[in-house]
């Protein structure tokens, strides 16, 4: 029977026991996450001896995994597989950054008391995108507040009357769920739920004196609980993990917030925590999306029609792999306001991540609702392009023609997008002029595109041609021309 991996048993297996610190970091999610970011990168630091802090952790659902991390005492696994550098990394580390975890709604006291914790100073979470929402008809005196802005109203006010409205007691708040400006529209909720919920005037004004939402950007892709290699792994490592979690290899968080605060959280000092504090997160935000997501978005449906089913045999591909190499080289990078050498940098990084070949990521999972991610992650660059270069880009204008094939037979989205493409394709019968009439009726649709971008006739003209030549080619012969 294997050892179990708890604190009983951690110096058995690695020859030291838990680091005790005190709790600085509340945070709101115990999953796959959280746990493969936030909490490896506090790990990491605290075994630099730069930030000497553990993290309490509260599950915002009723059904979590609370449980089954007291059990192992906050300690789980982190096993990091992937590309960096040119090199192949496969390493694994128990993590001991948590302090222990708390079911709100079977032990609310517990969590609304650690509001009490003298040197606690940070929230961090992972609600996923419909965490931050406000949910009326929520109380102070509910136990608890269903939504985790309630949750986290009711904790700051706590906080605030335990220690007499201290101004050294606030806290900083930096979300991770993956909606824009998610600080931002965390502390309008908040603020929200405290004048509803007719708090003292003096807490608003403890709120904007004491404490700070910051925005975020996060960006690392956390497989989870490999469940498939579980014996093995079990077998490798020499004790059993229920909590095993897995990631690649490349992190990165954007923090908006007064640099001021990142003596507080030294995690950028940390090697290999990626962690950059800045004014203005925007043009990080658009790297990411134009570069990362874009890339995403631009290429997978043209590379499955090609006849490729993962992101990893995109890059195996030649022809592929040349497609994305121009579009990124020649129309994505000189198209986006940032220095040039950094968006090539992480153009580079994001080429590596993708040949990952402990991730097997299938392109029909990513063509999932493509109308709108070519509206948020590649039509901005190619009105971008127009403006600079009075012409529309080949390659985005061709992504765009393939994706109107690929919905004839393949797409995946809405009901209302999938029975739009069908009545559009009844009037289609491969000639010329009705390619014509086809892409129109798709790009003017202002439901799918917030424009009608078939009054840009530059673009409109080169998506056509391109729909055109592969309806009478193929998308082969068409990419290859390309």
């Amino acid at each position: 029977m294997e050892m179990e991996l708890n604190k009983k048993n951690l110096g058995t297996i690695i020859g030291r026991e838990k680091d005790e610190y005190p709790v600085k970091v509340l945070q709101f999610g115990e999953g796959n996450f959280l746990r493969g970011f936030v909490d490896w990168m506090i790990h990491r630091t605290n075994q630099k001896g730069l930030f000497n802090g553990s993290v309490r952790v509260v599950q915002p659902l009723e059904n979590g995994l609370i449980t089954m991390l007291n059990d192992q005492n906050g300690l789980y696994t982190l096993i990091r597989r992937g590309l960096f550098k040119g090199e192949v990394i496969n390493d694994n580390e128990i993590i001991t950054s948590i302090e222990r975890g708390i079911n709100p709604y079977t032990e609310y006291d517990d969590f609304i008391q650690s509001a009490d914790l003298p040197e606690l100073r940070f929230v961090v979470s992972n609600t996923t995108e419909a965490g931050i929402v406000y949910r009326g008809g929520e109380s102070i005196d509910d136990k608890p507040q269903i939504s985790y802005p309630g949750k986290l109203t009711a904790f700051l006010y706590r906080r605030f009357k335990t220690f007499n409205k201290s101004i050294d007691k606030g806290l900083i708040i930096i979300p991770c769920e993956l909606i824009d400006r998610n600080g931002d529209n965390l502390k309008k909720i908040v603020y929200r739920l405290a004048n509803e919920w007719i708090l003292d005037k003096e807490f608003i004004q403890w709120l904007d004196n004491s404490c700070a939402f910051f925005n975020t950007l996060v960006d690392r892709i956390v497989t989870g609980y490999p469940r498939n290699e579980v014996e093995d792994l079990t077998k490798e490592l020499g004790y059993k993990d229920n909590l095993l979690d897995s990631s690649e290899v490349f992190n990165l968080w954007v923090i908006e917030g007064d640099k001021k605060y990142s003596a507080e959280l030294p995690l950028a000092e940390t090697d290999g925590c990626n962690v950059i504090w800045t004014e203005d997160m925007t043009p990080y935000r658009t790297r990411k999306v134009r570069i990362l997501n874009g890339i995403h978005t631009m290429m997978c449906l043209p590379a499955y029609l090609y006849g490729v089913e993962t992101v990893g045999e995109c890059l195996e591909n030649k022809t592929v792999r040349r497609f994305i190499d121009k579009a990124v080289e020649t129309e994505i990078i000189p198209s986006i306001n940032f220095d040039k050498k950094e968006l090539t940098e992480f153009a580079k990084d994001v080429m590596e991540r993708f040949a990952n070949p402990f991730i097997k990521h299938e392109l029909l999972s990513i063509s999932l609702n493509s109308v709108s991610k070519y509206k948020a992650r590649v039509l901005p660059t190619v009105l971008e392009y127009i403006e600079l270069n009075k012409k529309a880009p080949e390659l985005l204008s061709f992504s765009l023609a393939s994706l109107m094939h690929f919905y004839k037979e393949h797409g995946k989205d809405s009901s209302e997008v999938l029975e739009y493409f069908n009545r559009a394709y009844k009037d289609f019968n491969g000639t010329k002029e009705s390619g014509e009439i086809f892409t129109k009726n798709i790009m003017s649709n202002l439901d799918f595109w917030g424009q009608d971008l078939a009054l840009i006739k530059l673009f409109y003209k080169k998506v056509t041609h391109y729909f055109n030549e592969i309806e009478s080619k193929g998308i082969k012969s068409v990419m290859e021309s390309l």
